[in-house]
């Protein structure tokens, strides 16, 4: 018994910016020095492009930061405001999609599981869509807020309760961030990497209980919060939008710690590291996947997908690990699968595929 994943959507703004054009906005009002740095970490970053529903390469669409003169970044009150436009057709374009792959209609949903750490408001997503495509009046709701880059497996494990739960329960799961609202101008050693790094997307899931056979389904979830690890990620919420710091020490935390914790997870499971015939890895940057890679002793094959998917599209936070999954389930790549993903704590994240 688990949670059959029946169909996938995925969904980007209708801007692309490029991470020349990035660097280029990143850097205005700073040293030449700090212009130096600045496009050493854009260019490590292996990212080519990201999506933002703000950021516009033809017309520029800078304004909102006030980049021309020297006063202060907009609000969180105004970046909220414009999440509450910007984020629910997004949304209501993954879940569609997911619906469509699935073979559902959608007024087959029991439960709506609506995930984001990049805005608020209320009434919010869940009931947007509940309007969007006729659930029902009855539909259960669930909403993981402010969890950050591994909350769609926070959501994938509450997913999997309900169906083990309640055999006829089908759950519509969607993670909508908007990274790109959350730009800090200027120089801040704290906020250029996820300057760098972060993107805006929606991605959508449906799932029921499992069949005798069935493949892609989502068998077990299990999660990890490193000991003394509190201060090396945090999102917090200031007068200017959320702030995102990341240590140095991120990476090596993941390295000396993913193995052990994985491979006493998986025997209870009868498997081991070398049994895993699909990878997963949540894209928090190239230093990220380096870290898994390294601690796993992965070929470097394993990761492609992974590393494609931060090329194309940045760190989307929550939503990204399902346009990997999508990736994936398409292919089709080979089983079990093992999901991975990584947010503020610092907490792992894991779920097993088969």
């Amino acid at each position: 018994m688990g949670l059959h994943i029946c169909g996938i959507g995925t969904a980007l703004p209708s801007h692309a910016i490029s991470q020349d054009w990035a660097c280029a906005l990143a850097q205005r009002g700073i040293t030449d020095k700090q212009c130096r740095l600045l496009a050493s970490i854009y260019r490590k970053s292996t990212i080519e492009r990201r999506y933002s529903v703000l950021l516009n390469e033809e017309n520029g669409a800078t304004s909102f930061y006030n980049l021309a003169d020297t006063s202060e970044p907009p609000g969180t009150q105004r970046r909220m405001e414009r999440y509450a436009v910007a984020a629910v057709p997004l949304a209501i374009r993954a879940a569609r999609q997911a619906l469509e792959n699935s073979g559902c209609e959608a007024q087959i949903i029991t439960h709506l599981i609506t995930v984001s750490c990049t805005g608020f408001f209320s009434p919010g997503l869940d009931q947007e869509l509940i309007e969007a495509f006729h659930l029902s009046r009855a539909v259960k709701r669930v909403n993981i807020g402010f969890m950050g880059c591994h909350a769609a497996l926070n959501a994938l494990q509450v997913a999997l309760s309900i169906v083990e739960a309640q055999a006829e329960a089908t759950v519509l799961l969607c993670a909508t961030e908007l990274c790109s609202l959350h730009f800090q101008p200027g120089w801040n050693p704290d906020t250029v990497l996820p300057n760098a790094l972060f993107a805006d997307g929606s991605a959508a899931m449906v799932g029921r209980r499992s069949r005798v056979g069935e493949a892609w389904t989502c068998q077990a979830t299990t999660s990890y919060l490193l000991p003394d690890s509190s201060a090396d990620m945090t999102w917090r919420i200031s007068d200017h939008g959320f702030r995102m710091t990341l240590s140095r020490r991120v990476p090596m935390l993941i390295a000396e710690n993913i193995r052990p914790w994985l491979e006493q997870w998986l025997s209870t499971r009868a498997l081991t590291i070398a049994d895993i015939g699909t990878w997963a890895v949540h894209p928090g940057g190239p230093g990220i996947l380096d870290a898994v890679s390294t601690g796993l002793n992965l070929p470097d094959s394993a990761l492609s997908v992974s590393r494609t998917v931060l090329s194309l599209y940045g760190n989307m936070s929550s939503p990204t690990i399902l346009f990997i999954l999508d990736r994936l389930h398409q292919a089709p790549s080979p089983l079990p699968c093992v999901m991975l993903a990584f947010g503020p704590g610092l907490a792992m994240e894991a779920a097993l595929l088969g």
